[in-house]
């Protein structure tokens, strides 16, 4: 196909050399392959971009995180050193709405160093110029570079790009799916010939009695587990903010974005961001056998009122003309709103924390306004 992308062709020409590939890898080189990759090659974001994420929609976002960050650290007992850590930082907005409301707290903001955790040249280039103010701002390319010590991690559409697996039910048992190349050079999904053995034992209770032709899917936990068990170890906790379901079950969520449109996503290989719908008791499973503690999931309008939002709003259109107004009302809206349009409900809040925590801000049944 002398149309097709690049990775597209590199792709194909990987699997007529060694096989059909998983879903996985194809994700993976989708992503982050080192030339060729989506997130190594491309500013997705705004109006501009892909897709746009909450912190763009409205500086209310980063703002309440920054908030609920605060209310963890006084959980915390208020150590004078803090790693404030942020994966997939994107252009830095949501940081710096959220180090912008952390000035409220002086000694906080004295104990704070600011870790961001990213891959993407270009974006990096632009998180600098987003915190150019921030004097101990640090930069890495994985978590496990990040030095040990209490620390509030921040993971807003960040575990929606790991690679997931996905495996079919056929007559025989589950198989793993795959990506092929069909007589026209087009990338199409396969499966591979031979069963996983014994898979069944291991699939969720909801996903046991799924008929032929379904299909699971899963990520590996070591990147969670290996978060939980830093947390436990060193104190602190975690917020996830992603879009996804609370219970493990079957189906087929693989998708890919272009434009702000659905595209396909075994086409425009690298050119169109790949991502997957995010399993919340996956997550909450994986961080609960390392014995770290879990709060939620809620929704993200849940969340967001716990902490105030309609107060945040408030203020700030009682500050601007109307026409601002308008724009903070819709911005609101989208982001705590169900529907099609909205955030609120799609988008679900996790937190893990070391254990000796207790229930976080924002997941108990706070009264709105309870963050500091």
């Amino acid at each position: 196909m002398t149309d097709a992308s690049p990775l597209h062709r590199e792709i194909a020409r990987l699997i007529e050399t060694a096989g059909p590939m998983p879903v996985w890898r194809y994700m993976e080189l989708c992503l982050t392959h080192p030339r060729y990759g989506y997130y190594i090659a491309h500013d997705p974001l705004g109006r501009e971009g892909d897709f746009i994420t909450a912190p763009e929609v409205s500086q209310m976002f980063g703002e309440l995180i920054g908030l609920w960050a605060a209310s963890v650290w006084r959980e915390m007992g208020s150590p004078s050193a803090l790693h404030l850590i942020e994966l997939g930082p994107g252009r830095g907005t949501m940081m710096a709405d959220a180090l912008r409301a952390l000035r409220v707290l002086p000694p906080l903001t004295e104990a704070l160093s600011v870790h961001l955790v990213e891959i993407n040249p270009t974006l990096r280039a632009q998180q600098r110029a987003t915190l150019a103010g921030i004097d101990n701002a640090h930069w890495h390319t994985s978590l496990d570079e990040v030095p040990r010590g209490p620390s509030i991690i921040l993971a807003n559409e960040y575990i929606d790009a790991l690679p997931i697996h996905q495996m079919v039910r056929r007559d025989d048992g589950w198989h793993e799916r795959t990506v092929e190349v069909d007589a026209a050079g087009q990338l199409v999904f396969g499966t591979a010939p031979d069963p996983v053995p014994r898979f069944e034992v291991l699939l969720p209770p909801l996903v046991r009695a799924a008929p032929v032709g379904a299909i699971f899917e899963w990520r590996p936990d070591s990147e969670i587990m290996t978060l939980a068990t830093r947390l436990r170890e060193t104190g602190g906790a975690a917020l996830i903010v992603d879009y996804g379901h609370i219970r493990s079950d079957a189906g087929d969520t693989l998708q890919a974005i272009a434009r702000h449109a659905f595209a396909d996503p075994l086409r425009n290989a690298g050119e169109v961001d790949v991502t997957a719908h995010v399993d919340f008791q996956a997550l909450a499973r994986a961080a609960e056998d390392v014995g770290a503690r879990v709060h939620g999931p809620v929704t993200q309008g849940e969340f967001l009122q716990r902490l105030g939002i309609e107060a945040r709003a408030h203020s700030l259109m009682a500050k601007a003309s109307t026409d601002v107004a308008e724009g903070i009302r819709i911005a609101k809206a989208r982001l705590i709103d169900g529907g099609r349009d909205g955030m609120g409900a799609m988008f679900k809040v996790l937190a893990i924390s070391d254990p000796s925590l207790p229930m976080l801000v924002g997941f108990a049944n706070e009264e709105p306004g309870a963050a500091p």
